[in-house]
């Protein structure tokens, strides 16, 4: 499955991407806020293609030329998926599903992530027929927080304490969430 938005393309993670993904990965400001540890090497990218990001319904956020100034145009430069029913990190029904998702540093604060968020949250509602889509940040992950509250998610609850293994640490996680029925009253539908 191919989306696509204005100025980006979502599609399937590929091992050729490895290196791209390295790039944006292994900077320390990107995966520890995101719950996932740094990537140390091109390799360790293309095992984490291989084993994480080629889970269904896991997409590359690509730039088109309409990104702007400085776009990558036709690399991979985040990431973006839904976890439906027991993939998710809640355990949820299959009708339900999480939202999780990333983009390297020079590509923050240009409403890319909100723009991505929002055809995923369209393909989740329209195409997969989900009655509602979770998401959730780490405490001190304001720009996650941000792009959920610009896509119309509304704050649900906070779990305090939580043990996570991806970082063998303790965490404080803040959840929200999207009904279709909310969705639907936002596109005027």
């Amino acid at each position: 499955m191919i989306l696509e938005t204005e100025r980006m393309i979502l599609r399937p993670w590929e091992e050729s991407d490895a290196q791209d993904l390295y790039r944006y990965a292994s900077n320390p400001e990107v995966g520890p806020i995101a719950g996932w540890p740094v990537h140390t090497s091109v390799e360790n990218s293309r095992e984490i293609i291989r084993d994480v990001l080629s889970a269904p319904e896991t997409y590359a956020v690509v730039l088109k030329e309409t990104a702007g100034p400085g776009a990558e145009t036709g690399h991979a430069v985040g990431s973006i998926g839904l976890m439906i029913g027991k993939a998710s990190n809640f355990g949820l029904p299959d009708t339900e599903g999480e939202i999780g998702y990333w983009i390297g540093v020079p590509f923050w604060g240009r409403g890319l992530i909100p723009e991505a968020v929002r055809e995923m949250l369209r393909y989740g509602f329209e195409d997969l027929k989900l009655s509602k889509i979770w998401c959730a940040y780490f405490d001190g992950n304001e720009k996650s927080k941000r792009a959920q509250e610009k896509c119309g998610f509304v704050y649900d609850h906070t779990n305090a304490d939580v043990y996570w293994e991806l970082m063998d640490d303790i965490r404080t996680e803040h959840v929200s969430c999207l009904t279709r029925e909310r969705w639907k009253e936002m596109q005027g539908v």
